[in-house]
């Protein structure tokens, strides 16, 4: 059997997670009945409202006659809600935490190996790199655009969740447009990259090996990292600290996954129990000793504008701040793409 890992105590759900024997596995399946229960499909009531329950108690519905009396509904829909929190407190008791800390990487990455929809439509110019990483042979698929310039500076992109490389392919273009040689990655699970469930520390792992090839491909040349949403997080942690980096970019990058998790409706969970993959960027910006360029769009449905805000006011290091006006999530460098060009000139000293 396998020892342990040393497991800090103040992250009591890391801890249950490495737990062995039955009550792992039931809190596993607890979890997935719970969560299979929160996604089963609505149905729709005979007056034009939703009913959350199939088969639920509705006038003339399936299984619940069209004489039960207000008070027996309002006590049937309060003991549904009783037994549903007494399972979510089960799953969390049970070993839900085990659960949702192998699964965590994953619903934060969302991983994607299928090409984005859109990239087919274009015409792109890259060379394919593969990039050692990890101690079992793993690889990491990266595009290399090379400037024009031999002398231009160099930049590592570091894309967001969702999308593998092609979906960020304009925006990748557009930076070797701004001046810059690009290299791009994918992170392991992602498109051709290496099979993996990927988390916080495999990602960061990516970008140091990625920011090493870099350095052989533009040897001698200022290098700037650039991340956008959760690449900005991976950003800050391969940044801070380092005395090699000439520039960071974060383009729409969140705080942390605490507090985009209390930017929605699910606020009221306790996710410091159960979170492991915290990507606090927040907590670690001040490290950064390399100029920042922060920009965010005030019309992003997904990272709060607030949020950009409040990364700037912790970076301790010479700074900039865009701020988009009708920016959105995806397209900061098309609109602000002369605002990019004159704040890095302001900015970067190369």
């Amino acid at each position: 059997m396998r020892d342990k890992p040393d497991v800090p105590v103040n992250q009591p759900c890391r801890a249950l997670s490495y737990a062995e024997g039955s009550t792992r596995h039931v809190g596993t399946k607890l979890a997935e009945d719970y969560f299979q229960d929160r996604l089963e499909p609505r149905v729709r009531s005979d007056r034009g409202s939703v009913d959350h329950r199939p088969g639920g108690l509705r006038p003339g519905g399936h299984g619940s006659p069209g004489e039960i009396a207000a008070p027996a509904r309002h006590y049937a829909a309060l003991s549904r809600f009783l037994r549903r929190l007494l399972l979510g407190v089960a799953v969390v008791i049970a070993g839900g935490c085990a659960y949702l800390a192998e699964k965590q990487g994953e619903l934060i990455f969302r991983p994607a190996t299928q090409d984005w929809r859109g990239y087919a439509q274009g015409t792109w110019a890259f060379e394919e790199k593969w990039i050692s990483v990890g101690q079992n042979g793993e690889k990491l698929h990266a595009w290399w655009l090379p400037a024009a310039d031999k002398n231009a500076p160099a930049l590592l992109y570091l894309h967001g969740a969702r999308w593998n490389l092609s979906g960020s392919a304009p925006r990748i273009e557009r930076w070797q447009k701004l001046g810059f040689s690009v290299l791009a990655i994918d992170y392991r699970g992602f498109g051709k990259s290496s099979p993996a469930s990927p988390t916080e520390q495999m990602a960061t792992e990516d970008a140091a090996a990625a920011w090493d090839e870099l350095a052989k491909l533009a040897p001698g040349r200022p290098r700037v990292i650039v991340g956008h949403s959760l690449g900005g997080a991976i950003a800050v942690d391969l940044a801070r600290d380092r005395t090699d980096v000439n520039g960071l970019v974060l383009e729409a990058t969140f705080t942390s996954i605490k507090d985009m998790i209390a930017s929605t409706s699910w606020s009221y969970l306790p996710v410091d129990l159960i979170l492991t993959q915290r990507f606090d960027t927040l907590s670690k910006i001040a490290s950064v000793k390399a100029p920042v360029l922060i920009t965010h769009g005030t019309r992003d449905q997904i990272v709060p504008f607030e949020m950009g805000e409040k990364l700037f006011e912790a970076t301790t290091s010479p700074k900039r701040f865009i701020k988009v006006e009708g920016g959105s999530h995806h397209n900061l460098s098309s609109v602000a793409f002369d605002q990019y060009k004159a704040a890095m000139k302001e900015l970067f000293s190369f």
